[in-house]
């Protein structure tokens, strides 16, 4: 058996691509944190908002504007309802790449098993050996 690994250049491509998967994956959860900040933020701005109208040109601007914000808001939450599907298929991604690394990893630690027992195989064979080659010379 030899001595490296036969598959480690492809755990390395795997390693590398669950890093890239886990990098997409943080990306795509600061993008949605980011759209639901944004989302929070125009609600509160929009409940904060005190508004006593003093002529008709002042209510109809304030009936311009919610209807804007509300507008804005329906576009916000289909921007995160979409970006919330990205971070759920960025995450689905780093657990299947995630798997492949561990299969991997696995089958790399059975081959360093295997190699330790070939040398302890070994060690003992040589153990064996010289303490027959020692014992015949004691009983001459």
């Amino acid at each position: 058996m030899g001595r490296n690994f036969p598959l480690s250049g492809l755990l390395r491509l795997r390693e590398l691509q669950e890093n890239k998967a886990a990098g997409e994956l943080a990306a795509a959860n600061k993008a949605l944190r980011g759209g639901q900040a944004t989302m929070r933020k125009v609600r509160e701005n929009t409940a904060q908002t005190e508004q006593n109208p003093v002529d008709a040109a002042t209510m109809l601007a304030a009936a311009a504007a919610r209807a804007s914000t509300s507008s804005m808001l329906v576009e916000l939450n289909a921007l995160v309802q979409t970006l919330n599907e990205k971070a759920q298929h960025a995450l689905q991604l780093h657990q299947h790449a995630r798997s492949d690394v561990k299969a991997l990893e696995k089958l790399a630690e059975k081959h360093a098993c295997e190699l330790r027992l070939e040398d302890l195989g070994r060690e003992q064979a040589l153990l064996d050996d010289l303490s027959s080659s020692g014992s015949r010379g004691r009983d001459t």
